[in-house]
């Protein structure tokens, strides 16, 4: 068991952090984003689903955008462009599910390396 509260942060930009935790064969991210954070759009090859933790943000996907609160969740297809803006003055806490384990989050992982094969590679 673990908690995304004590977990180390990886600090991807001034006011932007998460924390991962894995399964065998998927991801989820905890998000930590303040508000003023240009997060940039991208896209990947696999879906995610996005859950509004605390905060409130605008989540676009496409060309539709989505006024996320606390509870709220959407769907990101494969291929599409998305990104996050905060509204308010209150970080948002947002959780990305990956349906795989992501070769460019692994490092968010290490804590649990012993559960997967007990090195870097297993994980």
């Amino acid at each position: 068991m673990y908690n995304w509260n004590t977990l180390p942060r990886d600090v991807v930009a001034k006011g932007g952090e998460r924390v991962g935790f894995r399964g065998e064969n998927m991801m989820f991210v905890m998000n930590f984003i303040s508000p003023g954070l240009k997060v940039p759009s991208h896209e990947h090859d696999f879906e995610q689903i996005v859950i509004c933790v605390k905060g409130h943000m605008n989540y676009f996907v496409g060309d539709q955008v989505f006024e996320m609160t606390p509870g709220s969740m959407v769907r990101v297809p494969p291929h599409t462009k998305h990104h996050v803006e905060v509204l308010g003055d209150e970080i948002v806490q947002n959780m990305d599910v990956f349906p795989t384990i992501r070769e460019d989050y692994r490092h968010l992982v290490s804590y649990q390396a012993n559960e997967f094969g007990g090195s870097q590679e297993g994980l």
